[in-house]
């Protein structure tokens, strides 16, 4: 029995230790927001947040997210940075296919928590790591800095 904070609310599973959380989050418990893309932590699509950073949740181990707080793009609206971040991706109408979107919001979240007022150059370093299949990096960017108020 392996025990998580996920979202806000203790939660125990019935896994092997190194299951990777993305198969907990999503064959377990049936949160699906989180995509499996690459599974070698390339791609973004399943980054999660453990502990407020950005992690990706296909490499890692159910294991070592024990004692941390795991917050999924299910429940990070529900804080005020997550919240502006989704409002200004609707706004600005930033999926395409929206597959890879959110892990891109979990991204974005955490670089607004980590830097309010953000640059272009620390928004192209803080989301190089999360893919996006139809090129909507511009409105990525652009929303990122609607979300900080930048724009």
């Amino acid at each position: 029995m392996i025990s998580l904070n996920i979202n806000g609310k203790a939660t125990s599973i019935q896994a092997e230790a190194d299951t990777p959380l993305l198969w907990v989050l999503r064959d377990e418990l049936h949160l699906s927001g989180t995509k499996f893309g690459c599974g070698m932590a390339l791609c973004g699509a399943c980054t999660v947040h453990l502990d407020g950073q950005p992690a990706r949740a296909c490499v890692t181990p159910a294991s070592a997210a024990v004692g941390k707080k795991i917050t999924t793009i299910e429940a990070v609206g529900a804080t005020p940075v997550g919240k502006r971040v989704q409002q200004a991706w609707a706004e600005i109408d930033v999926p395409q296919c929206g597959y890879c979107q959110s892990g891109q919001i979990m991204a974005a979240t955490a670089l607004l928590r980590a830097i309010p007022k953000p640059t272009d150059k620390d928004i192209d370093q803080a989301m190089s790591g999360n893919i996006c299949r139809c090129g909507t990096y511009p409105r990525i960017r652009a929303a990122i800095h609607k979300a900080a108020g930048q724009a």
